[in-house]
């Protein structure tokens, strides 16, 4: 099994993209503040799942998805801050919301099944 064909990533991967899209048509002030904390977050889900993917041990490969599992809640006050703060329209934050929370399911999932194959 590659790293690309877990749907974790693939899902990690999609969310960061939304992101990306979003914060990049903010504003300078908006960017700098909120939008690279949130920016990070998003990113840091599936790269920290790369670098546990990678390490070829269960223990390692467990201790970087709770890295992940971390900065997917990080996301999600970001995505809420910027909600309040009216910098995403309803849609797009209900859509992330719900990306989160399967993503989240999905990802506490895959954590329980390392090193029982």
């Amino acid at each position: 099994m590659e790293l690309e064909d877990l749907r974790i990533y693939q899902m990690s991967m999609d969310l960061a993209d939304k992101i990306w899209r979003i914060v990049s048509r903010w504003n300078y002030f908006e960017k700098d503040t909120i939008g690279k904390q949130l920016v990070r977050a998003g990113d840091s889900i599936g790269a920290n799942l790369s670098e546990g993917f990678g390490r070829f041990h269960y223990k390692e490969n467990k201790n970087f998805c709770y890295f992940s599992r971390g900065s997917l809640y990080e996301t999600k006050t970001w995505i809420h801050k910027a909600y309040q703060r009216d910098l995403i329209k309803e849609n797009d934050y209900q859509e992330i919301k719900e990306n989160i929370r399967i993503l989240s399911a999905s990802l506490n999932s895959y954590i329980n099944s390392i090193g029982e194959i």
